[in-house]
């Protein structure tokens, strides 16, 4: 069922701050105030939000295995944050995490926070790690993995606006932000009710302002306070906490998608080896925990095998939950591949942003992509539309008339990324086929075909269009697709294009003189041979493409024959509304059971909460566009297992459920 966004904000570029600096101290001139204290910023930092929030001593006395929550209301220059961090990693445990969360309205840009930060060089470290991961001013949620331990999500947009939309809670606030008498929009008391319902009981919170607008506010919240010692010249500030804070109400309307109370997980097993599978892996053992990752054929060994593939989506002209999932998915991809290792020595590198570009191939494509650009003024760092330049983009002389430029997409090499995801002390691979699954006591029993049976606390299924082959998922729809791709040894001397090209299909910049082209797209075809008949579709779709080259290189002699190509075939996953399933598997008895009344009625909802196989997951239906959707699927899952803030807004995370499709097809059915 494709959803509206109209309970989302809008998808924009935000405006960067009007600054004006004394050295490597910004002023606002919007809002005539400092970012920070030019007498001592991180003096204050440290007295204000760490000292009255009491971190020092909770973060050497965590014990819990989720994470150390801090909330921010305005991200600023992220002194803040990085000042947090630091002192995580004085006082905490080897084996806590952290996770911070900030809202920032005006981002600075790059080059701004870079220039701010250098003020502190004993935080230097920290911020050219926050730096090289500095997103675009998109609005939304920005999840940048600072360390193993460390986690920054930064949501971009109104500060009240972006807590409503999260799904998480907070143990420690930064109630920061330009002063009451300076920025009175944000001081209001939406925002204090917002930062109550997104609190754990007992959350705490510290401000540098003793405003009556926030103490009023922050009582009306249900927090306590009292005034401390302030900073420096500033002789009060308050502090306080939440004792009870108020039942999040948001579900409601949807009580199926509330999720489930969920058990820590000291061993998981995740059966899958492609993208999907290997993603979710490595988000689990990054955060402690011993996963064990069943296989039957090789990593990569299915649709995830292809010598090259492209990291790429195709978003709809008029906003909708697919699309804001996508487009956050594929800045998430962008920073999280960069933050990838080499696979050898020889630093064969797992990707190469080398930018994609989107043909418009027809007059109706291309007004398509004029009505995306203009109901979405994205930065041209994200996406521009190209019409003049673009046979200077790709290298190759384009007969298309317009077209989309992604310039950080680009391609990626599948097979070695599943490999070099599993390298991690905590995942264990098992060659092994999976035969059933029972739940036994609190845990699960993975039943192997060798007979061998192993125990989990939580099992994720992610084995794409096999995933629904087990009892417990039967009920998830899933289409089989097959997809094949063609190689072609370009002679010596000939250049391929230089960006990934898509329109019905896509090329890719050549490897070792390899070009990779296709896919083919059979829908209800589970077949996996390579057929001359799929090289021959691929063949008319790169003519269609780009068919100026094609003849130049016909002019030179090669042979653009189905019987001269290699290739691979393999089967791809796909759910009816295309999206992604990510998230725990619906109990599917007993949500046709309480939700029955949907038939009838789609507004009468029952008061129950849906009910889950505790403790099983699931991360498929990625079809073609796995690259842009398994890795923030995997945080998605990895999130909720652990009890971490969501990478995704909460509509959005609902989006994705798993059970969504058992809720569309009780409606429909009226």
């Amino acid at each position: 069922m494709t959803q509206r966004s109209t309970d989302l904000p809008p998808l924009l570029a935000l405006s960067a701050p009007s600054l004006t600096w004394d050295e490597t101290s910004p002023h606002s001139d919007a809002f005539d105030d400092v970012y920070f204290s030019r007498e001592d910023g991180r003096a204050e930092t440290e007295h204000v939000f760490l000292g009255a929030n009491h971190l020092p001593e909770r973060f050497a006395n965590w014990q819990h295995h989720r994470a150390f929550v801090i909330g921010e209301t305005g991200f600023g220059t992220g002194l803040n944050m990085l000042c947090a961090w630091d002192c995580f990693e004085q006082h905490a445990q080897s084996t806590a995490r952290l996770h911070l969360l900030s809202t920032e309205k005006f981002p600075l840009d790059r080059t701004s926070l870079e220039r701010a930060l250098s003020a502190w060089p004993s935080l230097a470290h920290y911020a050219q790690v926050l730096c090289a991961q500095w997103p675009e001013p998109v609005s939304g949620i920005h999840r940048l993995h600072l360390s193993d331990r460390v986690t920054l999500d930064l949501h971009f947009g109104d500060t009240t606006e972006r807590l409503n939309l999260l799904d998480g809670q907070v143990d420690a606030w930064f109630l920061d932000g330009f002063a009451p008498a300076k920025n009175p929009a944000m001081w209001q008391p939406e925002l204090f009710d917002a930062m109550a319902a997104r609190s754990r009981p007992g959350a705490t919170f510290a401000t540098f302002t003793c405003a009556g607008v926030v103490k009023r506010g922050l009582k009306a919240a249900g927090f306590s306070w009292q005034k401390v010692p302030g900073f420096g010249r500033k002789r009060e500030m308050l502090a306080g906490y939440i004792d009870t804070p108020p039942k999040d109400t948001r579900r409601q309307s949807t009580p199926w998608f509330m999720p489930p109370t969920v058990k820590p997980a000291n061993h998981v097993v995740v059966i899958g080896a492609g993208m999907a599978g290997c993603s979710v892996a490595a988000a689990l053992a990054k955060r402690g925990i011993k996963v064990t990752v069943i296989e039957r054929d090789a990593p990569g060994a299915g649709g995830s095998g292809n010598r090259q593939g492209a990291l790429y989506v195709k978003l709809a002209a008029e906003t909708n939950h697919q699309s804001r999932f996508y487009l956050s998915g594929l800045l998430y991809s962008q920073r999280w591949l960069s933050q990838q290792a080499f696979t050898s020595p020889q630093e064969t590198p797992l990707w190469q942003p080398c930018g994609v570009v989107q043909l418009a191939l027809s007059d109706k494509e291309a007004t398509r992509q004029q009505r995306f650009m203009a109901r979405h003024p994205l930065p041209e760092a994200v996406v521009s539309a190209q019409s003049e330049t673009l046979s200077e983009l790709v290298g190759l002389p384009i007969t298309a008339g317009h077209g989309l430029f992604y310039p950080q997409a680009g391609w990626v090499r599948p097979k070695l990324l599943c490999k070099h995801l599993l390298q991690h002390a905590n995942i264990t691979l098992h060659h092994e086929e999976v035969a059933n699954l029972q739940p036994h006591d609190s845990a699960w029993q993975v039943e192997l075909a060798s007979g061998e049976t192993l125990t989990a606390d939580h099992v994720v299924v992610a084995n794409a269009s096999l995933a629904n082959r087990f009892e417990q998922t039967a009920a998830l729809p899933l289409q089989q697709v097959r997809g094949q791709v063609s190689e072609m040894k370009l002679p010596e001397g000939v250049q391929g294009p230089q960006r990934v090209v898509c329109a019905g299909g896509y090329v890719s910049p050549p490897v070792e003189g390899v070009l990779t082209f296709g896919a083919s797209f059979m829908p209800n075809n589970a077949t996996s041979d390579v057929t001359t008949a799929d090289h021959q579709r691929n063949i008319d779709e790169l003519r269609q493409t780009l068919p100026e080259w094609v003849a130049t290189l016909e002019t030179a002699g090669v042979a653009l024959s189905p019987d001269t190509l290699a290739g691979r075939a393999a089967v791809r996953a796909a759910s009816p509304d295309k999206s992604p399933y990510a998230g725990p598997v619906p109990h599917a008895d007993a949500w046709q059971q309480d939700y029955v009344a949907l038939q009838k009625d789609a507004s009468n909802v029952p008061d129950t909460q849906g009910e889950h196989h505790s403790g099983l997951w699931i991360s498929t239906a990625h079809g073609s566009r796995g690259l842009s959707s398994a890795p923030l699927c995997a945080e998605v899952i990895a999130s909720r297992l652990c009890d971490d803030p969501m990478p995704l807004e909460l509509t959005l995370v609902d989006h994705l459920h798993p059970g969504r499709r058992i809720i569309s097809a009780l409606i429909r059915a009226q």
